[in-house]
């Protein structure tokens, strides 16, 4: 399997996953460790993906999800986008919706 197919696998595969710079437990830039804060909040579980192990995940997820910058937050197989419009759903109440689905549909 190469690394773009495990991208999609890893997607496909966990209901939350999160593509950022560091670990949850690490994050390594302030936009991962607010993506990071937001769902610790609401106390999900997910899948973290550190970027900077490896320089060509970034590049194999961005042709993926047509999306340039990190972090990436996906939920039930879709780009949800960034940290900009995860803070934006947080804060209107969206978020939380689509991460409640996401672990009831498991």
């Amino acid at each position: 399997m190469d690394l773009k197919e495990q991208i999609i696998n890893d997607i496909n595969s966990n209901s939350i996953i999160l593509y950022m710079k560091g670990s949850k437990e690490m994050p390594m830039c302030g936009f991962s460790n607010s993506v990071v804060k937001i769902l610790n909040h609401y106390g999900v579980e997910y899948k973290d993906v550190n970027i900077l192990e490896d320089a060509m995940i970034r590049v194999k997820l961005s042709e993926h999800s047509n999306w340039p910058t990190i972090p990436q937050l996906f939920v039930k197989g879709e780009l949800v986008g960034g940290a900009d419009i995860a803070m934006e759903l947080h804060q209107n109440g969206q978020l939380l919706d689509m991460l409640d689905k996401a672990n009831t549909e498991d």
